[in-house]
C-alpha cells in the first residue's frame, strides 16, 4: 500500500468517526420515542398529550410528564376536532420539500467543512519544510553528484589538512589496508580554523573523493523551541547514517550545539545540553556506529565541551591554517583563470604583498580588480587595477567627496609623513609601501607597510620599532603645529596594547621578568572569554603600569629625536604628499634620501622574489578550477589608520 493510500484511509476513518459522533450527539439532543397511531389516539383520549407539532403526516408530541414521542398519521378528518376538544396545543409546519441532498448539505455541511479545513491545514504544515508532524526528524541533506561535486583538486593552500583528510578517504575506499594492521577507522574529524579558511570546502572535497553518502547539517538545525527535538534529530541523523553506512556526516559550526556544558542558567541552554549529551552517546556509546564518520567544523574550539574532543569521539583535530605566500599565489592563480590579465600582472608580487590575506580576500581582490578595469572600459585587468583593489580591500573605498579644510589636510599630511619617516629612519622596520592622505573608511589618511618576509613570531626589537612608527604621526603634529589632534587616537590605543602585552604576556620587560599577568579566564555562566582575572597584587600593578609607561616614553623620545634631526625631510615629504595625495615607497625614498638609500634599506643580495622553480611546477601545483581555501587576519598587513 502506497503512502497516499495510507493517508486516504486514515482521513476516511477520521471522517466516519466524526460523523458517528455527530449523529450520537444529535440523537441525544432530539431523543423521541416512536409510537403507532393507535397508541397516539389512546394517549389523546386519556389526556396524556400536552402539545403536538404537525408537519405533513409526521406528528411530534409532548406528554404531560415531559416525555417526547413521534408518530405518522394517516388522513383523518376527525383528528383536529378531537385534539381541540382535549385542549391540546397544536402547531403546524410546512412540509420540507428542499430535497434529500439539500437536507444532507445543511445537516453535514459544517462537519464536512471542518474536515476539509483540517486536511488543508495539515497539508500546509507539511509543505515548505515545516513538517509539523515530523519536527523530530533530522534536517540533514544528502549530497549527490549533481550538487556541485568538489574534489581535493579544487582545494589550494592547505596541503597538510588535505593530507590528513586523504587518509580518511583512503580508509573508506580500502579499509582492509588499515584493519589488517589493527587500525580502526576514526570516528570523528574536527576541522579547526579561522572563519572562512575553507573548512566546509574541505568537507565537501572529502565527500567528492570518497564516493560515499554524505549528509550535511548545521549545528543550529538541531535546536528548536520544542524541548527534546534536538536530541531526537541527533538520533534520527545517526539512524540514517547507519542505514547508509559507510557514510560521512558533516556538522557545520558545531559550536552552536557542542558548547561547554554548564554555560547556561536554564531555558534553551538545557535543550542544547540534552542535544550535546545525545551527540556524545551516538558518537561513542554502547551502540556502535561502524562505518559512520562524523566530520565537524568550528572556528571556536576553545568553547567546545572536553567530552566532545576526547579520542574516541573526535579522534583527529585538523588545523586549517592561513595560506602562506605560496598558498596565496595558488589561490590567486585559481581565481584569475577566468579573468583576462594584462602582461604586466605579476601574481607573485601580489601574493607577496598580501600577507595575512584570506582566500576570500584574495578572491575579492581579483573581483574588485576586474570591476575597476570594467569601470574604466578596459579589456584586460592590469597591475594598477589589482593594486587599487588591494587598497580597497585593506583600507576601504576612497571618500573623495568628503569635505576637508586645507588645515585638516595639512595636519593629515604631516601625520602620515611622520609615520613614514620614522619607519624609514629606523633600521629593521618594515618597508613603507604607500602613504595616502585620501580619506578611506574611518581614516583620514593611511600609511601602509609591506613586510619583507612572512612573520610568525614577534621580536622585542620589532615591537619597539612598531611603537616608534605608530608614535611618529603624533610627534610630527607636535613638532609642526601648536597643538596635537585627536587623529592619533587609534595609534595610541595600539601602542598601549602592544606595550601592555610586552610586559604582561610576553615577558619582554627586564624589571618584571619572564612572568605573565592577567590570566584569561571567565565565569562559566557568563562565558569563558569575559576578560582577565587579576592574579597579582596592587604593588605589582603599579610596577606593571610603570613598565608600560617606560616602554612607551622611551620609544617616544627616540622617535621624537629622529624626527627633530630630520625635520626638513618631514617638511619636504609632507609638501609633496599634499600635492600628490598618494606616494608609493620608491617616491618616498627619493624624497627622504635624494642622495641614495642607506644600506639597511637595500634588499639583501641573497633575497629573491618568490617564484616557482619552473613553469611546469606552477602548472602542476595549481588546481584547474578550484574554489580556494580562505584564511587570514588582515590586521597583520601593517597599516596605520589615524582617525580624525
Amino acid at each position: 500500500m502506497s503512502q497516499f493510500q495510507k493517508n486516504l484511509a486514515l482521513w476516511l476513518v477520521i471522517s466516519l468517526l466524526m460523523i458517528m459522533l455527530f449523529n450520537m450527539m444529535a440523537q441525544r439532543e432530539n431523543e423521541q420515542t416512536p409510537i403507532n397511531y393507535t397508541e397516539f389516539l389512546t394517549a389523546v383520549d386519556s389526556g396524556q398529550v400536552v402539545s403536538i407539532v404537525i408537519q405533513g403526516s409526521q406528528i411530534d408530541g409532548v406528554y404531560e410528564d415531559g416525555g417526547k414521542f413521534q408518530t405518522n398519521a394517516p388522513p383523518d378528518m376527525q383528528l383536529i376536532p378531537q385534539l381541540k376538544e382535549k385542549g391540546i396545543i397544536i402547531e403546524a409546519k410546512p412540509v420540507d420539500d428542499q430535497g434529500f441532498w439539500f437536507t444532507l448539505l445543511i445537516s453535514w455541511g459544517p462537519i464536512l467543512l471542518l474536515i476539509a479545513v483540517w486536511i488543508f491545514f495539515m497539508r500546509q504544515m507539511q509543505s515548505g519544510g515545516g513538517k509539523a508532524m515530523s519536527f523530530g526528524k533530522s534536517k540533514a541533506k544528502l549530497l549527490t553528484d549533481t550538487q556541485g561535486l568538489v574534489t581535493f583538486k579544487d582545494v589550494a593552500g592547505v596541503d597538510e589538512a588535505k593530507q590528513e583528510l586523504e587518509e580518511v578517504v583512503e580508509f573508506l575506499r580500502d579499509p582492509k589496508k588499515f584493519t589488517k594492521l589493527g587500525g580502526k577507522i576514526p570516528k570523528g574529524v574536527l576541522l579547526v580554523g579561522a572563519p572562512g579558511t575553507g573548512k566546509t570546502l574541505l568537507a565537501r572535497s572529502v565527500a567528492g573523493e570518497a564516493s560515499v553518502p554524505f549528509f550535511t547539517i548545521s549545528g543550529s538545525d538541531f535546536v528548536e523551541m520544542f524541548v527534546g527535538v534536538g536530541a531526537s534529530r541527533v538520533r534520527d541523523l545517526f539512524v540514517q547514517g547507519k542505514k547508509n553506512a559507510p557514510c560521512i556526516i558533516f556538522i557545520d559550526e558545531i559550536d552552536a550545539v557542542g558548547r561547554h556544558r554548564g554555560a547556561g542558567l536554564g531555558g534553551g541552554h538545557d535543550e542544547r545540553e540534552q542535544t550535546l549529551n545525545q551527540l556524545l552517546v551516538e558518537m561513542d556509546g554502547f551502540e556502535s556506529n561502524e562505518g559512520v564518520i562524523l566530520v565537524a567544523a568550528t572556528n571556536r574550539p576553545d568553547v567546545l565541551d572536553p567530552a566532545l574532543l576526547r579520542p574516541g569521539r573526535f579522534d583527529r583535530q585538523v588545523m586549517v591554517p592561513h595560506p602562506d605566500v605560496r598558498g596565496r599565489l595558488k589561490i590567486l592563480q585559481v581565481h584569475s583563470r577566468k579573468v583576462p590579465l594584462d602582461e604586466n600582472v605579476d601574481l607573485g608580487v601580489v601574493a607577496k604583498g598580501t600577507p595575512g590575506f584570506s582566500g576570500a580576500d584574495l578572491a575579492n581582490l581579483i573581483n574588485e580588480g576586474a570591476l575597476l578595469a570594467a569601470r574604466s572600459n578596459k579589456t584586460q585587468v592590469g597591475m594598477d587595477d589589482l593594486e587599487a583593489a588591494k587598497d580597497k580591500v585593506l583600507m576601504g573605498a576612497e571618500r573623495r567627496s568628503m569635505v576637508i579644510t586645507a588645515e585638516e589636510k595639512k595636519v593629515t599630511a604631516y601625520h602620515e609623513a611622520g609615520h613614514a619617516l620614522v619607519s624609514l629612519l629606523t633600521p629593521g622596520s618594515d618597508p613603507v609601501h604607500k602613504v595616502s592622505i585620501i580619506p578611506r573608511g574611518r581614516a583620514m589618511g593611511v600609511t601602509m607597510y609591506l613586510p619583507a618576509e612572512e612573520k610568525y613570531n614577534e621580536t622585542a626589537k620589532g615591537l619597539h620599532i612598531r611603537i616608534r612608527s605608530l608614535l611618529g604621526g603624533r610627534i610630527a603634529e607636535e613638532l609642526t603645529f601648536e597643538s596635537v589632534t585627536s587623529g592619533a587616537s587609534n595609534d595610541l590605543e595600539r601602542v598601549t596594547a602592544i606595550a601592555r602585552k610586552m610586559v604582561c604576556e610576553w615577558g619582554m620587560s627586564e624589571k618584571i621578568g619572564p612572568l605573565a599577568f592577567g590570566e584569561k579566564e571567565g565565569e562559566v555562566f557568563l562565558g569563558r572569554d569575559m576578560g582577565h582575572v587579576k592574579n597579582y597584587s596592587e604593588a605589582t600593578a603599579v610596577d606593571l603600569d610603570n613598565e608600560i609607561r617606560r616602554i612607551v616614553y622611551e620609544n617616544y623620545d627616540i622617535a621624537r629625536k629622529a624626527l627633530k634631526e630630520h625635520q626638513q625631510q618631514l617638511i619636504d615629504l609632507s609638501e609633496v604628499l599634499l600635492e600628490k595625495e598618494t606616494l608609493d615607497g620608491a617616491e618616498i625614498c627619493s624624497i627622504v634620501f635624494p642622495d641614495g638609500e642607506p644600506d639597511y634599506l637595500k634588499p639583501k643580495a641573497e633575497e629573491e622574489p618568490f617564484k616557482f622553480e619552473t613553469a611546469e611546477e606552477a602548472e602542476d601545483e595549481v588546481p584547474q578550477e578550484a574554489a580556494p581555501v580562505v584564511a587570514g587576519d588582515p590586521e597583520e598587513a601593517s597599516e596605520e589608520k589615524p582617525e580624525a
